[in-house]
C-alpha cells in the first residue's frame, strides 16, 4: 500500500479513531498526540500488515496499545469525581469564572442534556479496569465484533467477553444508584441542575423528559436502560459536538478537582455519593 492510499484510508477513519482515543484518555491534546503517533506507526509498519484483519481493526489496535501504555500509569477515577468538580465550582468564584468563560465561548451557550450524559458516561467508564474500558467501548460504542476486539486487544475470547460483561454490570450498578434519570433516589441531578444554572431560559427538565432514557425508566430493566444510554453515546462525537469545549473542560480537569476537593473537604458526606 503506497503512502497516498494510506493517507486516504487513515483520514477516512480519523474522526472515529479520535473520538475513541479521547474517550479513553479524556484529553484533547493527548488525543491529537496519540493520533499522530498512531499514524507514524501505521506508515512505518505498513509492510507488516498482512490483511488478516481489516485496516481499521489494525489501526485501532495500534492506537489502543499506545493509549493503554498511558492509562496504566494513571489511577482509575473515583465514582464521585463529578461531585467534587461540581461543588468546587459552586463554592469557588475562581472555578466558576473559569467555567463561565469556557461556556461563553460555545456557539449555542446551551449544554444539552444528552451531551451531559456523554460526559457522565466518559467519567464513569474511567472508573472501570482498563480492559473493561477498552472492550466496552469497542463493542458497545464502536460496534466491533468480538473477533475484531480479540485482534485489537490480543486478549482471548473468554477475557474479551468477560471484560464486556463485567463492564456492563459495573456501569448498571453505578447508574442505578447515582443517576436521577433512572432512579428517583439517585444522588446525581447535575444533568438538569447544571443547564439551569448556565442558561435559566433553557428548561433542562423538559428536554430531559423527552429522552428515551427517561421515558423508559419505569418500564425497562437496568440492562435495557444501559443500552438506551449507549444509543445516546453512539450518536455523539465528543470532539466535534456543539459543546465539545465544555465537555473537554470537565474531563480534562476532573482528576485535579478530586484532589483539590478532598483537600478542601467540599463534600460534606463523600461516602453518600459513592457506590
Amino acid at each position: 500500500m503506497n503512502r497516498s492510499k494510506i493517507d486516504i484510508k487513515f483520514n477516512d477513519l480519523k474522526d472515529e479513531l479520535g473520538s475513541y482515543i479521547f474517550r479513553l484518555v479524556t484529553n484533547r491534546e493527548l488525543t491529537e498526540d496519540i493520533i499522530h503517533d498512531t499514524y507514524v506507526k501505521v506508515v512505518g509498519k505498513i509492510d507488516t500488515f498482512q490483511g488478516n484483519s481489516t485496516f481499521k481493526t489494525w489501526v485501532f489496535s495500534i492506537a489502543t496499545n499506545i493509549s493503554k501504555n498511558i492509562l496504566i500509569k494513571q489511577n482509575r477515577w473515583e465514582v464521585n469525581a463529578q461531585d467534587y468538580g461540581a461543588m468546587l465550582h459552586v463554592k469557588s468564584k475562581e472555578h466558576w469564572d473559569a467555567f463561565q468563560q469556557v461556556f461563553d465561548s460555545t456557539p449555542e451557550q446551551e449544554y444539552e442534556v444528552k451531551e451531559h450524559l456523554e460526559y457522565c458516561f466518559n467519567c464513569l467508564n474511567k472508573t472501570l479496569e482498563i480492559e473493561q474500558q477498552v472492550c466496552l467501548l469497542l463493542k458497545e460504542v464502536y460496534n466491533f465484533k468480538v473477533r475484531e476486539i480479540i485482534q485489537i486487544t490480543e486478549l482471548s475470547e473468554g477475557k474479551v467477553k468477560h471484560a464486556i460483561a463485567n463492564a456492563r454490570k459495573n456501569l448498571v450498578t453505578i447508574f442505578d444508584k447515582r443517576c436521577a434519570f433512572v432512579n428517583k433516589n439517585g444522588v446525581c441531578h447535575q444533568c438538569t441542575e447544571l443547564t439551569g444554572i448556565l442558561n435559566p431560559k433553557q428548561d433542562a427538565q423538559i428536554k430531559a423528559n423527552k429522552l428515551k432514557l427517561v421515558k423508559k425508566q419505569k418500564t425497562e430493566n437496568q440492562e435495557r436502560l444501559l443500552d438506551i444510554r449507549l444509543e445516546v453515546i453512539r450518536s455523539i462525537d465528543p470532539l466535534n459536538s456543539k459543546n465539545t469545549l465544555v465537555t473537554s473542560y470537565f474531563l480534562e480537569n476532573s482528576e485535579k478537582w478530586v484532589k483539590e476537593g478532598k483537600q478542601k473537604k467540599v463534600l460534606e458526606n463523600p461516602s453518600e455519593t459513592e457506590v
